[in-house]
């Protein structure tokens, strides 16, 4: 799986920086080899790969610019989008809102790729799928998969000077369970960096239990209940919430954390002390690039911090606009978790309802950040500390706001892939919650 060197993504920019006849421009380059295979029904469906390689060039004439992007690296084709992405400068409006690329940036060091993608081929991905399927079949059930490995670099160069350049590794594995009378369904998704940390075995085990352990569900009562929300679910309540953290919107009246009477909320206490939420490139379970789309370095950074909002997120006109430093979106999400199991959790709960995952989540409520959406996969009733039975699907409407402020439990932290999350392909590192007052609004007969 050879991916181009640093080396040699900076002489294909050097060429397209030399061949700018603008006030200015920056060139991006990208370069991405995938594979899967995907299964339905214990049997292998399709199977592939996809190798792409792109160059994109901006190039500005003053606060007008054009885009243009192509793939074929010879040298002529290199000027020729220069050319093409200086002439759609010239002919766009001015854009009030312009910012020109760049300095020279000082960035960390992630560890974002592992060695070990390059030995995991076609052979070890259809064992990995057997794997899967062999189990589900011994225990009556049927699986559905979908395994995406991936390697790429990325390079970044602009007339200023500005040079960067990161390579990752990656393998995303997504699989469902369902019960062959139709009534039981189980999930579980892996997410890694570094491939030799996969565990198919150990994923569709979880996801086959869920599966036969929530057939012939019972039908209960919509209402606030007690909730454990596994990972996969907390992701899908904070992801939302996170990339609406614009500092812009605030200011402009349009979000959750404006402040009555003009401004934001940084510094206010909005949730429970014991949330705290950050992004770090740098965290050897969810590494991320330690550079951002407009060549600035990704760092650690504080969201919310023990409840307290720490940062909002300012791209780079409005940071100019109020003469404050850009904040970029988050290349990473991590909330702080405790050090209670699943299994710990559920044996403090007298009552309440266990979810593996939500489902079609959307805004109702950008100004509360308040959602609506789906359990699928495996819904069940607690009592006196056990799992008492499989419940039919719930519709609810809650805001991770609220969720937060009324929190019981932080158990341990699990990643939680892109396929759920977050920004630039980046992931998430979340605990499973317990809390109370989770407010269910109707049923749903989907399995």
């Amino acid at each position: 799986m050879a991916i181009i060197s640093s080396d040699d993504s900076k002489r294909i920019l050097e060429k397209i920086v030399a061949f700018s006849k603008a006030d200015g421009c920056e060139s991006r380059l990208s370069n991405v080899v995938t594979n899967n295979i995907r299964y339905a029904r214990n049997s292998v469906s399709t199977a592939g790969k996809n190798t792409d390689m792109s160059v994109s060039v901006q190039s500005y004439f003053g606060k007008k610019s054009g885009t243009s992007t192509i793939n074929e690296l010879d040298d002529a084709s290199l000027e020729k989008v220069v050319r093409r992405s200086e002439e759609l400068a010239q002919l766009a409006p001015i854009n009030p809102e312009f910012m020109e690329p760049v300095t020279p940036q000082q960035y960390g060091e992630s560890k974002t790729y592992f060695s070990s993608i390059e030995d995991f081929g076609p052979d070890k991905k259809a064992e990995a799928a057997n794997i899967s399927m062999v189990l589900a079949a011994k225990q009556n059930v049927a699986a559905a998969g979908f395994m995406e490995d991936s390697a790429s670099a990325d390079a970044i160069m602009n007339g200023k000077g500005l040079y960067a350049y990161n390579k990752t590794s990656g393998v995303n594995f997504t699989v469902t369970m369902r019960s062959n009378d139709g009534s039981g369904s189980g999930w579980a998704t892996r997410d890694y960096n570094d491939v030799s940390k996969l565990d198919v075995n150990e994923a569709s085990a979880i996801a086959i239990d869920k599966a036969v352990q929530s057939r012939q569900a019972r039908a209960l009562e919509p209402g606030k209940y007690t909730v454990i929300l596994e990972p996969a679910a907390v992701a899908e309540m904070l992801q939302n919430m996170i990339f609406a953290m614009s500092a812009r919107s605030a200011d402009e009246g349009r979000s959750f954390l404006t402040k009555k009477g003009g401004g934001n909320k940084v510094g206010e206490k909005i949730m429970d002390e014991r949330i705290s939420i950050y992004s770090d490139p740098f965290n050897l379970e969810s590494p991320a690039s330690p550079w951002n789309q407009d060549g600035l370095p990704n760092k650690r950074m504080d969201l919310i911090k023990n409840g307290v909002v720490s940062n909002m997120l300012y791209d780079r006109f409005w940071a100019a606009k109020k003469n404050v430093a850009p904040v970029p979106n988050p290349a990473n999400v991590i909330m702080t978790g405790g050090s209670a199991s699943l299994e710990d959790m559920i044996k403090d709960t007298k009552k309440g309802i266990l979810v593996t995952r939500f489902w079609y989540v959307r805004s109702v409520d950008p100004q509360t950040q308040l959602y609506t959406g789906l359990t699928r996969d495996g819904t069940f009733y607690i009592e006196n500390g056990k799992i008492k039975y499989p419940v039919k699907n719930f519709r609810f409407n809650e805001s991770p706001v609220i969720m937060f402020n009324n929190l019981e439990t932080l158990g341990k932290q699990v990643r939680v892939g892109r396929a759920i999350g977050p920004a630039a392909g980046g992931s998430f590192l979340i605990p499973t919650v317990k809390v109370r007052d989770f407010t269910f609004t109707s049923l749903s007969d989907a399995v």
